[in-house]
């Protein structure tokens, strides 16, 4: 789940410009390794319990929908890919495995350092899962009240956590073996990161929340489809694979969620609108903001420019989400809306190409500023362009 100030995704996103979402390069120094204070904690409103008391009757009136429509896109676990289809088999002897992990090392040579940053930001962002489901379980309306209660939204939640939780896995494992990463830096920043939380702005409430997971889920599908091509292009067809199968998950969990206000734009059309309208305002912030890795207290700024410079996931794409949802969920052609409802959708409507002629401008100055380097510390601090 990645991601991104702008949008990702699980797994990279951008810095918007105030108030518009369009994006900018903070340009900077090489940072070396010298500890800094960790990032400052999220200056937004702290609003909970947003939704109306009576509007949770309406996902209790969605229970047998959600049992039809959501649960069948979970898979069965004996037809879920499990990370060690793609690793090295330890079973196998001595010799045989070690010569799996050389085989290995030997694709991974050809990456460059900068996918295998934003990788590691994708890796990090889909490790911090235990804040994702706890963000879920003090959703009003969804929540699991029990740990293991039967209602469909809670049955889905642990679904989901049980599916996302291969991701991070894999990519922690693959990167590993790899050895062309500094995991001591990396598993820091695991830790500080789910230490930190997250701060979306969803105020517990389900009709923010599955808003946000909507559009997190396609900005986490396209940012791992991208590095799926690249790992291609580098020379390594099993990472491509890896990618893949962790973008096609995404894909599932999109449809789900997406599903899912698509519903309620049908049964409460102004509380969905003024929903969705309220969270784009808010813009949509990668679950992984508040990374820190001891060192650089604008980890996730710096990461998310990577990903920018090489094409996994832009603001470009971030426009192309907003617009696709506006498409599928039928926003423009929505009716009957009260006053607030009606405001929203004309924000709503119309943000997409105001997104695209922000970024514009931005690229034109990032351009005249030329091109700049940052030091990693999971590349052993090696200095990456942005």
């Amino acid at each position: 789940m990645q991601t991104l100030a702008l949008t990702n995704l699980t797994s990279t996103a951008f810095t918007p410009l105030a108030g518009d979402g369009a994006t900018t390069r903070r340009r900077s120094q090489p940072i070396s390794a010298i500890r800094s204070p960790p990032p400052r904690p999220s200056r937004r409103e702290q609003i909970t319990h947003s939704m109306p008391p009576e509007k949770a009757e309406i996902f209790k009136s969605l229970e047998s929908w959600a049992s039809e429509n959501v649960l069948p896109l979970l898979k069965p676990v004996e037809k879920c890919w499990q990370p060690i289809d793609f690793l090295p088999d330890p079973a196998k002897p001595v010799d045989e495995f070690l010569d799996e992990v050389r085989v290995l090392r030997d694709r991974t040579k050809g990456l460059p350092d900068d996918y295998l940053v934003v990788l590691v930001g994708d890796m990090i962002t889909e490790d911090a899962l235990p804040t994702y489901q706890t963000m879920m379980n003090i959703t009003d309306g969804i929540r699991d009240e029990t740990g293991s209660s039967p209602s469909p939204w809670a049955v889905w939640t642990r679904a989901w956590t049980a599916e996302e939780n291969r991701h991070g896995d894999l990519l922690r494992t693959y990167l590993y073996l790899s050895g062309r990463v500094d995991m001591l830096m990396i598993e820091r920043t695991v830790q500080y990161l789910i230490g930190a939380g997250m701060d979306i702005g969803s105020e517990n409430n389900p009709y923010l929340g599955f808003v946000y997971t909507s559009f997190q889920e396609r900005a986490t599908f396209v940012s791992h489809c991208n590095t799926a091509r690249l790992a291609k292009e580098g020379g390594d067809p099993i990472l491509a694979k890896i990618c893949g199968s962790i973008a096609a998950d995404e894909k599932r969990h999109e449809n789900a969620y997406v599903k899912i206000i698509e519903k309620l734009v049908g049964v409460d059309p102004n509380e969905a609108m003024v929903s969705i309208g309220k969270m784009l305002r808010k813009k949509i912030s990668m679950p992984a903001h508040l990374m820190y890795d001891g060192q650089d207290p604008d980890l996730f700024e710096h990461f998310a420019l990577v990903a920018h410079r090489i094409g996994v996931y832009t603001p470009n794409d971030y426009a192309d989400i907003l617009e696709f949802l506006v498409g599928r969920w039928r926003l423009e052609k929505l009716e009957g809306l009260e006053g607030d409802g009606r405001r929203e959708q004309e924000f709503v409507c119309n943000l997409g190409p105001r997104i695209r002629k922000l970024q514009e401008r931005a690229d034109e100055r990032s351009k005249k500023e030329g091109v700049q380097s940052l030091k990693f510390s999971w590349m052993f601090n090696k200095e990456i362009s942005i």
